[in-house]
Formats: C-alpha cells, sequence, structure tokens
C-alpha cells in the first residue's frame, strides 16, 4: 500500500502548482532510496515558503520551497533552512532528516529542498485545550527545553560559526524588519511608525550570541504522537546567529495576546491549567542555559511584537497581490495595528 497524505494536506492550491514529472525526475537523481509514483499534495499553512507532503511507493518527504512571484530580498531562504538543519542532525536540537537542496530554478520554479516526513502531532492553540494540565506542563517544559537546546549549541562543531554576524543582532533585525515592512505597507499604522522611531533609539546594553530560529513558537514544533517529546523543530527561514532572548521574547509575547489560530496566554489560570505563568517560563529558560534573569524582556517583546506585525503585514501584501500560500492571508492586514498596539503598551510608548 503506498502512503496516505495526512489530514492537513491537500490538494495543490493553484497558484502553487509546479510539473510534478520533474520533481519526480529530479527526485529520482538526487535523493537516496527514492522507489517512483511521486505522489504530491500541499500543507495547509506554510504562510511564508509554501511546504508539500511527498511520497513515492514506501516513504514520505516534505518538501520546502520559495513562493512564486516578486520576493522581498533576503526573504524566504529555503537554503539556509536546509543548511541549518542538516548542520543539527547530530544535536540535542530535534529535526528531520534532510535529504536533498535545489537551487536550480528550472526543476519546479523556485528553489526548494526535500527532507524527512516526521509524523507526530502539531499544536495549532498554546494553551492546549485538547490536553489534561499534566500534559500541558510538559509539553511547555518540552518547549522551553528545546529552545535552550537550539541557544547552547556549539557553533564551531556544527559548523555554523559563520551563519550570521555575531553582533548587533536586534538593530541590524529592527533595522530589516523596518524596511521590509515599508517594502509591503499598504496604509499608514501610527503605531507601527512610532516602534520604528522607538525601538532603535532605546536598545538594551547586553550582547550575546547564539543561533537563534527565528520563528520560535508552539506550532513549528512536531510532538510526538502520545509522549510530551519534541521530534522535529521546522520553518528554519529566519534562523541565523543572533540575541537568544529576541527567541525567548517571541515565546513570552504569547501571555499579552489573543492571536487568531494561534490563540494566545492572556487570561489563562495559570494555577490550574498545567500551563506555567511567564515568569515560571523564564525561569526555567534561565536555569537550562545558565543566565541569570532577563531584565530586559519587555523591550525583547516589544520588538518580537515589531517583527511580528512586519511578517503580517508582509503576508497581507502577497494576498493582495495573489501570491500568498493560505487562502486566510488577508487576516493578518487586521492584525499589523493591533501587535503594534500590544508593543507600544509594553514599553510605554504613546
Amino acid at each position: 500500500m503506498p502512503p496516505v497524505p495526512p489530514k492537513n494536506a491537500g490538494p495543490v492550491r493553484e497558484a502553487h502548482r509546479f510539473d510534478e514529472a520533474r520533481l519526480d525526475a529530479w527526485m529520482a537523481d538526487h535523493v537516496d532510496g527514492y522507489t517512483g509514483s511521486l505522489q504530491v499534495c500541499q500543507f495547509k499553512g506554510g504562510q511564508s515558503n509554501p511546504t508539500y507532503w511527498l511520497a513515492d511507493r514506501e516513504r514520505q518527504y516534505a518538501l520546502r520551497k520559495k513562493p512564486p512571484g516578486k520576493l522581498l530580498q533576503s526573504a524566504h531562504m529555503v537554503d539556509r533552512e536546509y543548511r541549518v538543519m542538516h548542520a543539527l542532525r547530530d544535536t540535542d536540537v530535534p529535526t528531520a532528516k534532510m535529504y536533498a537542496l535545489c537551487e536550480d530554478e528550472s526543476v519546479i520554479g523556485t528553489p526548494f529542498f526535500v527532507m524527512e516526513f516526521v509524523q507526530g502531532r502539531l499544536f495549532w492553540n498554546v494553551q492546549l485545550p485538547e490536553l489534561e494540565p499534566a500534559e500541558r506542563a510538559a509539553i511547555w517544559d518540552e518547549l522551553a527545553r528545546v529552545l535552550a537546546a537550539i541557544h547552547t549549541v556549539d557553533l564551531d562543531a556544527t559548523g555554523l560559526s559563520d551563519f550570521g554576524r555575531p553582533n548587533a543582532y536586534v538593530a541590524r533585525q529592527i533595522k530589516r524588519w523596518t524596511k521590509q515592512y515599508l517594502a509591503s505597507q499598504t496604509s499608514e499604522i501610527d503605531r507601527m511608525n512610532q516602534l520604528i522611531e522607538w525601538l532603535p533609539a532605546n536598545l538594551p546594553d547586553d550582547e550575546a550570541t547564539s543561533l537563534v530560529h527565528g520563528d520560535y513558537r508552539l506550532d513549528n514544533v512536531i510532538f510526538h504522537p502520545s509522549e510530551p517529546r519534541a521530534l522535529a523543530v521546522i520553518d528554519w527561514e529566519l534562523s541565523t546567529l543572533g540575541h537568544p532572548l529576541s527567541d525567548l521574547a517571541y515565546t513570552c509575547m504569547l501571555y499579552d495576546v489573543a492571536l487568531p489560530k494561534i490563540g494566545g496566554l492572556a487570561g489563562v489560570d495559570f494555577e490550574t491549567s498545567g500551563i506555567p505563568s511567564e515568569e515560571k517560563l523564564v525561569a526555567r529558560y534561565c536555569e537550562l542555559v545558565g543566565r541569570d534573569g532577563v531584565p530586559d524582556l519587555h523591550y525583547y517583546k516589544a520588538f518580537s511584537l515589531f517583527r511580528l506585525a512586519a511578517i503580517a503585514q508582509g503576508v497581507y501584501k502577497r494576498s493582495i497581490d495573489g501570491n500568498a500560500s493560505s487562502a486566510e492571508a488577508s487576516m493578518f492586514g487586521a492584525a499589523v495595528p493591533h501587535l503594534a498596539g500590544i508593543a507600544c503598551g509594553l514599553v510605554g510608548i504613546g
């Protein structure tokens, strides 16, 4: 029996179709053990880089590709995703096995890579309503453990010491996401303008460098089907060398928001839910990495919210242009002023 597509994968969307016969031929030449009779489906989500389920006669794969159309410079770097996951194969960071990278656009229209398809659970709601309190506690503790594992990766041993510039990460990120935001801007948003001015003028005096995921959140971790154990961290498109607190803050901003699909942790009863409070999560992370507290957490959270708002603006702009990878992309337009407003509130501006 050939593999059956998972429930969260369906027909390839019109804007993301490609020549499957060419991919079949490429797989036969570049993927060890490939047995032919290619099946192709597209996963829901994958807002930035469209993601596909593939199968041959025996084995399942996942494919990540750049989206079609005109793209912002330095975005959708599938080659970097491939490199970092391949480099982490022998570390404590759980990642899928990498099979092959293709940078030849003539195969399916854009660069892509093929990796192992990891079967497990994806949790889309951070409040984990389907689990019992003890299970929620275990999942969140594993989320902290894996984040700490990412931030303690030996950069020299993994060959990632040149994966990014070592200093001034947050300053450069603010500049980058300001540029990305302005390039995809569709209206004037006062809160975003305030953050663009305030964030670079109030940088914390704290330099630290580690591998950072750049989009570390619960639904970017595939968990074991029945155990609170991470099997693979996915969506490494924004990974680089940078300040580890940016990743931590990206997780912690959930304590201040309620987002479509993902939800949020604002208003959760941490005493009964099993989900750790922000204070406990931060303390657990600091214990795992050997850090003595996070005095500037509000700043890093505001930065994370600003960056998320800039990403949301990009998704919204692509929906207007007709090449976003999700039919739900238009709702991201409304998220931009909402996220910017929360960021301003955290740091007391506006």
